[in-house]
């Protein structure tokens, strides 16, 4: 039996109660125009204040997140650090703010998870999106190589200041930081800005992780000239590798302004630039990894990287990341076998996590054979426990 394969390991943690929700949730993902239908609906009867959150919570957001506040993450992180040895990521869900007070109290709120990874071997890395401490439009227009007002230059200095204040904390508690990538239109500026942070906090070793999406064509062109800039100023590259979350999104947009789509053309394509970003930082000893993917494919391709560079599977540059709900047969068999794993546990209050949870529903539909995979295993654990 392949790794991937062992599904007495890869859901020992869910009750019969929470595997039957995850097939019915799964099957439910897998009809592409019921998960349009059902995100239409569920964005209206938000917006309408219709009494849904209990459905809500119940069962796409207790699948998918890890509660409404930090504390309510607490049992499930514990249970699968003690039973599972998987780790955890705190991932403040909450998108789409606009507001100078929005921004300074997610600030506090990384700076409040710091201090909580700090005093928990659970929960290794913090983690924020760009637009979590500024404005998505201002992040654009610099990417864009516009002047900026003198109010908006303020404004930058903030943004600048927000992503210092929380650098230092992670240096000082010594937590590495995950900053997510976002859309290729406003991701120019916070590269920029993540490679002067590298450039001060990763002199001895990667305190700040940047992300970079192979879906996009241009990455590893970017991944290389980062390299020689790391070479020539003496600093370690933290990166997060992710195939990517807004392809619809990007392909669209394009199309409307006519310009070439930054995204690959075909899966084939995106899968090889994934494992060619893989292969590239494992080759290079002065970057650490954290591999966040659902493909059993690259999966195997890293622990055969490790095994080549006799990297240990506990060394602390080298990481593996999934989504809360999802892919628990890669999570679950690699900490099984002493890699180093983590669970990204989005949390936030159930109203302001549903963008995040539609855009995940969304994305399964459009990713072939993933879903059938989910179903597929959880099928034969179902079976697996009715047999034994």
């Amino acid at each position: 039996m392949k790794l991937f394969d062992d599904t007495e390991v890869a859901f020992a943690l869910k009750s019969d109660s929470q595997l039957e929700r995850a097939y019915f949730l799964f099957k439910m993902i897998q009809n592409q125009p019921l998960v349009k239908i059902g995100s239409t609906i569920t964005k209206f009867a938000l917006k309408i204040h219709l009494p849904i959150k209990a459905i809500i919570r119940a069962t796409v957001f207790d699948h998918f997140c890890g509660g409404i506040n930090e504390d309510d993450c607490l049992p499930i992180i514990d249970k699968m650090h003690s039973e599972g040895k998987v780790h955890s990521v705190l991932d403040y869900s909450v998108e789409g703010k606009e507001e100078e007070k929005s921004f300074d109290e997610a600030l506090q709120k990384i700076i409040k998870i710091l201090h909580f990874c700090e005093e928990k071997k659970s929960i290794p890395f913090a983690v924020f999106k760009p637009t979590g401490f500024g404005r998505f439009a201002l992040y654009q227009k610099i990417s864009e190589g516009k002047t900026l007002t003198s109010s908006e230059e303020e404004e930058w200095s903030r943004v600048k200041a927000r992503f210092h204040s929380v650098c230092k904390v992670a240096v000082e508690k010594d937590v590495p930081l995950l900053i997510d990538a976002e859309e290729s239109w406003m991701q120019d500026a916070a590269d920029e800005l993540i490679e002067e942070l590298m450039e001060i906090y990763n002199s001895q070793k990667s305190v700040v992780f940047n992300t970079l999406q192979m879906y996009r064509h241009d990455r590893m062109f970017y991944l290389k000239a980062l390299h020689k800039k790391a070479k020539e100023k003496g600093f370690h590259i933290g990166m997060k590798v992710v195939r990517g979350a807004y392809m619809e999104k990007e392909r669209e947009r394009a199309e409307k302004y006519g310009y070439e789509s930054p995204i690959c053309a075909d899966k084939k394509t995106t899968d090889e630039n994934y494992d060619t970003a893989i292969k590239y930082m494992m080759d290079n000893s002065n970057m650490a990894l954290f591999a966040g993917t659902h493909n059993e494919e690259s999966s195997y391709l890293v622990m055969d990287l490790a095994k080549k560079h006799q990297i240990n599977e506990s060394d602390s540059r080298l990481w593996f990341g999934q989504l809360y709900g999802m892919s628990d047969h890669i999570s679950f068999n690699l900490a099984d076998k002493g890699y180093n794993v983590a669970k990204y546990l989005p949390f936030g209050p159930v109203r302001d996590v549903m963008p995040y949870l539609i855009r995940r529903a969304e994305e399964n539909t459009s990713v072939a054979g993933q879903t059938s995979r989910e179903l597929n295993l959880l099928k034969t654990e179902r079976k697996r426990r009715k047999t034994s």
